[in-house]
């Protein structure tokens, strides 16, 4: 942690906005706009006095102290609970995690930039949505919206910068740097364009946070009153451009809400198309009625959550942001991609299909995708209904493409009625696919013994006890059949494979490679196979997309 004398040097310098009038100054410490520091303390706070155990809360009321829970819907449309705290509450809880807990200023500002540009990038692609201005305020909020910058920048989009009151200290003047290493353009407020959709498809407000108070001085008011100008209907743009805030929308009150249009202001705040709220959603966010509400910041601790009486929706997976609330409905015939992408030449491609299947799939795994090897296995037994469901490739060669499964399921039962089959791989983030047809076979039981044996011990028990396809009264009856044989298999001996369980693999008789293009005018090669002189060869053609 940075001693008092650096937190002072650090944070607790004169607010820009206080300049114009010398008796109202007011103070700058790190709290966290999703950890969420911007805030503006009216009075010094020794970093050094909270414990988790003897913090002393000034305010009288429960909703700056202790998180407020309200009713939300998950993405699935399920009630859920979400705590919104008030602005003491988010003081204190900065002042712990920077005190006692032993976070630092800039690992909180990382995360918090992270949680941002994570948010941004699942709603807005950078195929449609590239161009980002980037607005950034004095504090710590500010310090959030350039680390923001900087992974929208490695995540495909071309952030540009307004920084009009720059801080000195290191940690500020690092960022910048290294932002300017990345050959980032910064402008002033007189740079912009009149209109800034005239120029940017997105606009991060990162200028003011949660400890703000009253009305906001210039530069700042001018540029909130030029992005509120992008959230209200009835001011026509050549272009919609969203706008994205992060903790509070810049100009609002923590817990009212809409400063301007609290205090009778006739033109209203921002109102943005997307909040990201950083640790916990503030008071104020109950106003907002944008599309796309998230949560940012997967750092708070247990004894933070229990001590603040904190419900936080549960983070999926690895991501740094959960959505709050339910996704908008949206009309689904408006639901497109406009894809970006390489021309797929046929002198470009390489001759055999296998060979440029495996170009493929080695760039597919090279983009870092999830399961690049998930394939769509479609089949039609003797009635003639086709099925499809999603396996995974354990193996291909020029003899064809090999996954495992159970022999008694409805795919093996469909496979052993008509052994013709197609398999699909959709590599969405590269706007690829590889569509495969041909004939399915077993492989021989001395493969399916080796891959069943080089499998966690976990899978191989699976495999035993799973009657896959077969219906169950309910899932206890598996899982305690699992748990028996799991201590029957407990003194680490083989596990035998079943019989009825073991590999097919698929040999292509027709291949065709997708890439998607602008337009609808998508690239499509398909190989199909023909006798050149008493050779096979593939013979590659364009498809109408």
């Amino acid at each position: 942690m940075p001693s008092a004398r650096i937190l002072s040097r650090l944070f607790f310098t004169t607010s820009p906005l206080s300049k114009t009038n010398s008796s109202h100054h007011q103070f700058i410490i790190p709290s966290y706009s999703c950890s969420s520091p911007s805030l503006l303390f009216s009075s010094p706070v020794n970093p050094h006095r909270s414990t988790l155990n003897s913090t002393r809360f000034s305010s009288p009321f429960i909703s700056s102290r202790r998180g407020l829970s309200s009713s939300r819907m998950d993405a699935s449309g399920s009630e859920i609970e979400v705590s919104y705290i008030g602005q003491q509450a988010a003081k204190e809880i900065d002042e712990i995690l920077m005190g006692p807990l032993g976070f630092s200023v800039d690992q909180l500002m990382e995360l918090a930039g992270l949680s941002v540009a994570a948010a941004i990038a699942e709603v807005y692609k950078p195929s449609e949505n590239r161009k980002v201005l980037v607005i950034c305020g004095p504090g710590n909020n500010g310090g959030d919206g350039l680390v923001a910058a900087r992974h929208l920048y490695h995540f495909g989009y071309e952030p540009v910068i307004c920084y009009p009151k720059r801080s000195s200290s290191p940690l500020f003047s690092g960022l910048v740097t290294q932002l300017k290493s990345l050959e980032i353009t910064f402008l002033s407020k007189e740079e912009l364009p009149p209109l800034l959709s005239d120029e940017y498809d997105l606009v991060v407000d990162a200028m003011f946070g949660f400890s703000f108070r009253g009305m906001p001085r210039e530069p700042f008011a001018h540029l909130i009153k030029v992005v509120s100008m992008l959230t209200h209907a009835h001011i026509e743009h050549k272009k919609e451009t969203k706008v994205i805030s992060v903790d509070i929308p810049s100009g609002w009150d923590v817990e009212l809400g809409d400063a301007a249009q609290e205090n009778g202001v006739a033109s209203p705040g921002i109102r943005p198309h997307m909040l990201v709220s950083l640790t916990a959603p503030k008071l104020c966010a109950k106003k907002f009625t944008g599309p796309h509400h998230f949560l940012g910041g997967r750092f708070v601790p247990p004894a933070i959550v229990k001590q603040f009486n904190l419900k936080l929706p549960p983070y999926p997976s690895s991501s740094m942001c959960v959505r709050i609330g339910k996704p908008p409905s949206v009309d689904i015939s408006s639901l497109r991609e406009n894809y970006v992408s390489p021309e797929l030449l046929e002198s470009k491609v390489s001759a055999d299909p296998f060979d440029q299947f495996k170009i493929w799939f080695d760039e597919a795994l090279g983009a870092g995708l999830r399961e690049p090897n998930a394939m769509a296995l479609s089949t039609i037994g003797k009635d003639g209904k086709p099925s499809s469901r999603i396996v995974l490739l354990k193996g291909f060669d020029k003899q064809g493409f090999v996954w495992y499964t159970n022999y008694a399921s409805r795919k093996a039962r469909e496979l052993s009625e008509n052994p013709n089959a197609s398999l699909l791989f959709h590599w969405n983030e590269l706007n690829r696919e590889v569509r495969i047809e041909g004939i399915v076979t077993k492989v021989s039981e001395e493969e399916s013994e080796k891959y069943f044996h080089s499998r966690p011990r976990g899978s191989q028990l699976g495999a035993v006890v799973s009657k896959q396809s077969t219906v169950l009264p309910d899932r206890s009856v598996i899982y305690n059949a699992y748990k028996e044989l799991e201590q029957k298999y407990c003194d680490g001996k083989e596990i035998p494979k079943p019989e009825y369980w073991g590999g097919y693999r698929l040999t292509p008789t027709w291949f065709e490679f997708w890439q998607g293009q602008t337009s609808r005018l998508h690239d499509r090669l398909q190989y199909t196979p023909r006798e050149v002189e008493g050779k096979q060869v593939w013979q590659i053609e364009r498809l109408s997309p």
